[in-house]
């Protein structure tokens, strides 16, 4: 059973209009382009988004293991929201373990991604992560990884917000 406490969430006002931010996660070329924390390439990204569609990629953070993981999509509500499934996994695409915290972390990660319209032509990101089916202590991990996981979320949303400024330059 997951609490209150289980939630996990991030925001920031990004500069650009929803709708170009939501393209932003239409496509394995754009999200190879800004996702991941900080210092990650993605060299593996391969897409089909739609409700039941899954996102399979790869990334590479210096001189670690080339990391996988994928999201399947549950809910998207065009321009405004999109609901998955988040894990780790495998080459093959297929759910592992997340390849640290020594298989403590929760197999599957309840995600939603928010966007709302801000003042200015900006919008205003949420990322909620939640665990899913997890068990005591793997839940006991999520919530005792909270830095890591805002320092991760930090990264990732500067990448995409520097990646957003490239497109509206145009």
């Amino acid at each position: 059973m997951t609490s209150d406490i289980d939630v996990f969430t991030i925001s920031r006002t990004l500069g650009a209009p929803r709708d170009l931010v939501f393209t932003c996660f239409t496509t394995g070329e754009h999200m190879a382009k800004w996702f991941g924390p900080k210092g990650a390439t993605v060299t593996h990204s391969d897409m089909d988004f739609r409700e039941g569609g899954i996102y399979h990629y790869a990334m590479k953070m210096g001189s670690a293991p080339e990391m996988w993981g994928r999201f399947f999509y549950r809910n998207i509500a065009r321009g405004s929201r999109i609901a998955l499934i988040s894990s780790f996994s495998n080459p093959a695409g297929g759910i592992s373990k997340a390849p640290f915290f020594d298989g403590k972390w929760p197999l599957e990660i309840d995600t939603n991604f928010s966007l709302e319209d801000v003042a200015g032509g900006k919008t205003k990101f949420t990322v909620t992560w939640m665990p899913r089916g997890a068990s005591d202590e793997e839940r006991s991990t999520f919530d005792a990884n909270r830095t890591s996981m805002n320092g991760g979320w930090t990264g990732t949303l500067d990448q995409i917000e520097a990646y957003l400024a490239t497109l509206t330059k145009r």
